[in-house]
Formats: C-alpha cells, sequence, structure tokens
C-alpha cells in the first residue's frame, strides 16, 4: 500500500486544492512537495520552468494547462527531452486527476498546475 502522498483534491478555474488548502497560484506538485511557481498564464511559459521541473527528479511531468488544453511550442519541452522525462499536457481538471493516479500507483510524477 502507497504511503501518505501529497494529493489534489479540486480544481476551478481561478483557484485548485492542494492536501485541504484552496491556493489561488499556480503550483509544482510531487508526492513529497508543493511549491509555489512564479508564473503568470500559460503565455508566459519558458524554458527555465520546465529546467525547475527536471530537478524535482520525476519520470513524467504533466502540465495542467487552465481550462482548456494547450501545447506549450516544442522547444520549452527539450530540458525533459533532454534529461529523459516524459511529458503531457492536458487542461487542469484533467492533469489533476491523472497526477492523483499515478501518484497513488507509486510513480515519480510532477504535476505543473496553472490556475488561470
Amino acid at each position: 500500500t502507497r504511503g501518505a502522498y501529497e494529493s489534489i483534491s479540486d480544481w476551478m478555474p481561478s483557484s485548485s486544492k492542494i492536501r485541504s488548502a484552496r491556493s489561488i497560484s499556480c503550483k509544482f506538485v510531487t508526492a513529497d512537495r508543493i511549491l509555489d511557481w512564479d508564473i503568470a498564464d500559460f503565455e508566459a511559459l519558458g524554458a527555465a520552468d520546465f529546467e525547475r521541473l527536471c530537478g524535482l527528479g520525476p519520470e513524467i511531468v504533466i502540465l495542467g494547462t487552465g481550462a482548456t488544453l494547450r501545447f506549450p511550442a516544442p522547444a520549452l519541452c527539450q530540458p525533459l527531452a533532454r534529461a529523459g522525462i516524459g511529458f503531457e499536457a492536458m487542461d487542469t481538471r484533467a492533469a489533476c486527476r491523472t497526477y492523483n493516479i499515478l501518484t497513488a500507483e507509486g510513480r515519480r510524477v510532477a504535476a505543473a498546475i496553472l490556475v488561470a
């Protein structure tokens, strides 16, 4: 049985609920960490964001792009590809569900959650 881990229990267009605390800011979430992500919106994504995710040691990164699915420019994801880390983009509601499932299975996953 998998031990305790950080889960995302709810998402709305302006906030997410991680553990039992509602957050109106964007976050990076792993099984054992919740980190603030200082980003305004999807258009502000940069390679440095993906490099920071590499430093969290995941086998896969799930990007929640807000209320609708959007894909970042392939060049932005190069740090993940170079590190051999899988990547999936999906709307944030689907990203939260997928993160919870993979984390419950014991996978090393990092979620990058955009709330706007």
